[in-house]
């Protein structure tokens, strides 16, 4: 199954994320809810003696975790709790835009209808049946939930000098250029040349000097200096 889930950028850049299916979201839960049930047992030890006042107090941390410990976690913690944190999972906005309290407390807060008529019952079936995996709560708030991508570490570009291309170049023109460039260090220099001579025709130039050429001109789409 394709789980791939892409928006369009104003820029016309496309996003792309993996959407999380209902096995390690429901994982992740189970994982929130122990660490919530760890919680409430030590305040419960801590205020064993408090008598009634404190059980007013356990019932309003139980409250307040139940319903915006996720919602801290989301906003505050780039959209993962401790458990979608250990699956790899975060929730962002349906425009993979960072998740807004508005948007948490929403999809939060409509975990009742989730959980009808029993055990997220709804919820469950909602996941399954939508392509995005989006539950009741997701789909009145705009978000979803996907694998989190760790950021890639900084591409080093080739030393050359940036040069602007002679003439202007189509979009994929430039996207093979930059590909080039960035993998400058992954292909042997005797592959990037064969493909550099592969564009003699347009640069006129062959083999080292026709992929310093091309180097230079990728390290200038760029943005090198």
């Amino acid at each position: 199954m394709d789980t791939t889930y892409s928006v369009e950028t104003p820029e016309g850049i496309d996003l792309r994320a993996q959407a999380a299916g209902p096995v390690p979201r429901i994982l992740a839960y189970a994982v929130d809810v122990f660490y919530r049930t760890l919680i409430l047992a030590a305040l419960g030890i801590a205020l064993a003696f408090a008598d009634r006042a404190g059980w007013g107090i356990w019932f309003l941390c139980s409250f307040l975790l139940e319903w915006f410990y996720p919602v801290y976690f989301e906003v505050m913690r780039g959209g993962q709790t401790p458990g979608k944190k250990a699956f790899g999972l975060m929730v962002v906005n349906d425009n993979l835009t960072p998740i807004s309290w508005g948007a948490s407390l929403l999809r939060n807060l409509l975990r009742f209808a989730d959980f009808l008529p029993v055990a997220y019952a709804a919820g469950v079936i909602c996941m399954t049946l939508g392509r995005n995996f989006q539950r009741l709560g997701d789909l009145a708030a705009g978000t979803l939930v996907v694998y989190h991508q760790p950021e890639k570490p900084h591409t080093s570009l080739p030393d050359v000098a940036p040069l602007a291309p002679p003439r202007g170049l189509q979009l994929q023109d430039q996207q093979a250029l930059i590909s080039l460039t960035e993998r400058h260090a992954d292909l042997s220099e005797a592959r990037q040349c064969e493909l550099a001579n592969l564009l003699e025709p347009l640069t006129g130039k062959r083999d080292k000097e026709g992929l310093h050429y091309l180097r230079s001109v990728g390290s200038w789409l760029l943005g090198g200096k």
